[in-house]
């Protein structure tokens, strides 16, 4: 199975700018090239922070650009956004029982589980009792099979203190529930805004850059938060039985996709 991840877009109304830049052209850039390889590809989940500020207008900006997407998408919530709103937008987004918007997909190569980790308000995270319930339930019904879990808020320091303070807060609750089922095969996360991976816990994790911003290298800064216009990704996800990769691709690469196939020349005359 192949999908797409996409992050971090922050729209804003139409016409709006953010960090200099224009969030909306920005994914459509960013959706475009997605539909370039289409015919491969099951669906795109985009993984939180899909409203800068959380507005209504802002989530029908975002309703808008997702037609010109021709895969199925799949939408999870970050801390800039908030739920009342997303709903009143997207009324048919799958919710457990409580209300969180979090929900699972079964496939052939195992089961994705879409988490909801917002704090409303806050930026750091939460995965309350009422979530690890869900997912202690989803996990047990999973049995032996492959699990992959997508959320936004990573429940670990990654180095940066910017980024370490908004992390998700109850990690070591989240923690106990994800390590007691050894099926857990992946950790998609947004927030971040960069390129990571990694293992923590044993269970192998990944994050990618923003469709507009990004965090620059500063392993110092706690506040402001350190922006860069750094170049945009998504990741091309391929889940196999005794594998998975995460391809980070930069579809607003200035270089030619293809070089001449002219290899190594030599050294130029004297």
């Amino acid at each position: 199975m192949r999908f797409v991840q996409i992050t971090d877009p922050h729209l804003v109304p139409h016409g709006g700018l953010l960090h200099g830049l224009d969030p909306v052209r920005r994914l459509e850039a960013c959706i475009a090239d997605i539909n370039r390889y289409a015919d491969d590809l099951g669906f795109c989940v985009i993984t939180g922070d899909l409203a800068n500020g959380g507005e209504l207008d802002a989530y029908r900006v975002l309703r808008e650009v997702l037609q010109q997407l021709t895969i199925p998408h799949h939408l999870i919530l970050g801390n800039h956004d908030r739920r009342g709103d997303f709903l009143e937008v997207f009324p048919e987004s799958p919710r457990d029982d409580d209300g969180f918007i979090q929900y699972r997909i079964d496939s052939d190569e195992g089961v994705l589980l879409l988490l909801d980790t917002v704090d409303e308000g806050k930026p750091s995270g939460l995965y309350c009792e009422a979530r690890r319930r869900w997912l202690s339930e989803q996990l047990s019904e999973a049995g032996d099979r492959p699990v992959y879990l997508f959320m936004h808020h990573p429940p670990f320091d990654i180095g940066f203190p910017s980024l370490d303070r908004m992390k998700l807060d109850d990690a070591g609750s989240f923690a106990s529930i994800v390590t007691a089922h050894p099926n857990v095969r992946h950790l998609f996360f947004g927030h971040v805004h960069r390129p990571l991976s990694g293992s923590w816990r044993g269970i192998p994790f990944s994050a990618l850059p923003g469709t507009n911003h990004q965090i620059a290298t500063d392993f110092e800064a706690v506040s402001p938060m350190p922006f860069s216009h750094g170049p945009p990704a998504y990741a091309f996800i391929q889940l196999e039985a005794d594998h998975s990769l995460v391809h980070l691709h930069s579809y607003l690469d200035d270089y030619p996709r293809r070089l001449p196939d002219k290899g190594w020349t030599g050294p130029p005359e004297r």
